[in-house]
């Protein structure tokens, strides 16, 4: 395994239940959960061809990972009942 594949994973799993452990005590199971399931944007990936290209950036290439889709995860921080949601697309 190199570091890139490390650190990239570590985002994927790690960093999210931090996160989650670290702002919602309470809720942490269930905030994790959330940022879990929001992983199922990457499903735009079989889309592209090859569907992992592990030198390529998602940004702007597939449709989920557009700057207006990234716009509008944005902008859904700003209402409390997406906000987890929100937090888990970005």
């Amino acid at each position: 395994m190199d570091l890139k594949f490390i650190i990239h994973y570590s985002f994927h799993f790690i960093v999210p239940l931090l996160i989650a452990i670290f702002f919602c005590k309470e809720n942490w199971k269930k905030v994790y959960l959330v940022f879990i399931a929001t992983m199922l944007i990457d499903l735009d990936h079989i889309l592209a061809s090859p569907i992992f290209d592990p030198n390529r950036c998602s940004i702007n290439f597939h449709p989920l990972h557009s700057y207006i889709a990234i716009a509008i995860y944005f902008l859904l921080v700003f209402w409390k009942k997406t906000r987890i949601l929100a937090i888990g697309l970005l």
